[in-house]
């Protein structure tokens, strides 16, 4: 047996042998480009804390991966079909192991924003390439199984980040969240090389760069403008990337619409099953990357867990990810995908509806029933709608479909993100006003501790040191009267910081209730939407014929 796997796929006569094999090393390439933004999360306090970051400086260090993820994805996949998909993934670990090697040794939030980006690009090339490798692993009649493996990996990764960072956390730096993804790439690129068969698109014309810059171009701005507007305000820089945005989408469909051979038709959004898959995914990236951007915060913050208990809290939404996961194999063939995807956002929707009563006195036990709800959801929506969208383009287009469904995951997560957590933030803004109403809290203190939860907690801990302060004082002190001045004093200062970190965690607790119920509202309207839109089985048994006799047709010709 050779050492490095060079068949090409499309040159077999058979399915490939060890395809299941060459699974586990695409699902190890997507775990780690999804564990880096959701480690991030429970890492963030360190690392502002080390760094000094601003929360303009964390909120890049966040959406400095996204942005160059969102924007490349589908030029990088149409070059991943033309030259060479294994070739993409490879490439793609390689810049990602590099730039981990960066913010590993990063030490200003410059440096850590930069290296972020440069694991943006190469998740870029990553995420396509494993869809591709995928679809064109697997012959037809296996690909929803193996699609339905590959989506709950990407549910587990949303769940297993927060433990593995919480794990390195308990005994080194934030740096190391980053220095972990370096052997992982590595073992990824050995197995590559192993066991996934090399693969391009046997008949691929000239690349429609044109098209491909554009996509770059629209997509980069609308990323920049969901991220920079709501968080940041509304300014010039704001403004000039929606108006960006907005003309580069006009011109790039105009392009697309005109050009012989696209990098994308954008004329397959006419058809139902595509457009309504794609806003199932988008919608519930939106959902799910806007609740664990708050819960996380709340497990940490209000209930006071560390990042490894956090992230041991998080597993049931994993666990019921791989249950759903297995419902959608036995459901979808029998009900249809419109069926399955359509219950799986009306789970999602529930799991917001059940956040909605959150409030002051909630425990860990009051999240577990929305967490094993949420993660059904996800194993039964996404495995059957990501499956409809690789189905819609032939073989020598699977990099743009798989760089199309990421693409909406990606936007629906930066929108969730940036929509949810800035109603979270003026949320909770708004509440504490009204919890230190009639307090003698000073105006400095109360705008610092409406940035956020965790520098809310930050003022009340201030207030409870200079407490501490004021009885040391009083113990020492020689006069009697001065003593009980200072006596008095530290207890009113104590009585403050509790009434502080109450009202704090009251506010957060009331924020996560309200946004929750906006993202309900909009994820059960979206599951309307979707339900209207997703074809019923029959019709879209009827749909898929023509595309799959065209693909096998090709594949014929072919070999």
């Amino acid at each position: 047996m050779r050492l490095v796997m060079n068949e090409p796929v499309e040159r077999m006569d058979r399915p490939y042998a060890r395809r299941w094999w060459a699974l586990l090393v695409l699902c190890l390439s997507l775990l780690i480009i999804v564990m880096a933004n959701t480690a991030l999360t429970v890492a963030a306090p360190d690392m502002t804390r080390d760094l000094g970051l601003s929360s303009a400086d964390l909120q890049w260090v966040i959406d400095g991966y996204t942005v160059p993820y969102a924007a490349l994805m589908l030029l990088l996949g149409a070059i991943g079909d033309k030259y060479s998909r294994r070739g993409a993934l490879l490439l793609g670990l390689t810049v990602f192991g590099a730039g981990s090697v960066f913010g590993y040794l990063a030490d200003s939030s410059a440096t850590v924003i930069a290296a972020r980006a440069v694991m943006g690009v190469g998740a870029a090339m990553i995420m396509p390439a494993t869809l591709s490798l995928l679809a064109a692993s697997f012959p037809r009649a296996e690909r929803a199984k193996a699609i339905t493996v590959w989506t709950a990996t990407s549910g587990v990764a949303i769940a297993a980040g927060p433990l593995v960072a919480g794990a390195l956390l308990e005994d080194h730096g934030w740096t190391s969240t980053f220095l972990i993804n370096v052997p992982v790439a590595a073992l990824a690129i050995v197995g590559a090389l192993v066991l996934v068969p090399p693969s391009k698109a046997a008949k691929h014309g000239r690349i429609d760069y044109v098209g491909g810059l554009l996509s770059v171009a629209w997509i980069g701005a609308l990323v920049y403008m969901i991220i920079e507007g709501p968080h940041f305000g509304w300014h010039a820089k704001a403004i000039t990337a929606a108006v960006v945005a907005g003309a580069g989408l006009l011109a790039f469909v105009v392009w697309e619409l005109r050009h012989p051979r696209p990098v994308l038709d954008v004329r397959r959004f006419a058809d139902r099953g595509f457009a309504g898959s794609n806003l199932a995914v988008a919608l519930f990236f939106l959902a799910v990357f806007g609740a664990f951007y708050y819960l996380t915060q709340h497990l940490q913050f209000v209930l006071g867990y560390s990042a490894l208990d956090t992230g041991l809290r998080m597993l049931p939404l994993a666990g019921a990810v791989f249950v759903g996961s297995a419902l959608t194999g036995f459901l979808t063939p029998r009900v249809g995908m419109k069926w399955t995807v359509t219950a799986g956002m009306v789970g999602g929707t529930a799991a917001l509806a059940l956040l909605t009563q959150v409030d002051a006195s909630s425990s860990y036990g009051d999240f577990v029933a929305p967490l094993v709800v949420l993660g059904l959801a996800i194993g039964l929506a996404l495995s059957p709608a990501t499956d409809a969208i690789m189905g819609a383009f032939p073989e020598s287009e699977l990099g743009v479909g798989g760089a199309v469904n990421d693409t909406s995951i990606e936007l629906g997560g930066s929108l969730g993100i940036a929509i949810l957590g800035s109603l979270l933030a003026t949320s909770y803004s708004d509440h504490l006003t009204d919890a230190t109403t009639g307090s003698r809290l000073p105006a400095s203190a109360l705008s610092t501790a409406q940035d956020s939860v965790g520098a809310g907690y930050t003022v009340a801990q201030g207030i409870g040191e200079q407490a501490r302060q004021a009885a040391a004082q009083a113990a020492r002190a020689t006069d009697p009267q001065q003593a009980a001045q200072l006596k008095a004093q530290a207890e009113q200062l104590a009585g403050g910081a509790r009434q502080m970190a109450d009202a704090v965690g009251s506010s957060f607790s009331d924020a996560v209730a309200h946004t929750s119920l906006v993202g309900a509202v909009v994820l059960g309207v979206g599951t309307l939407l979707v339900a209207v839109l997703l074809p019923n089985r029959k019709r879209a048994e009827r749909a898929e014929e023509p595309a799959v006799e065209t693909t096998d047709k090709e594949l014929v010709g072919n070999r």
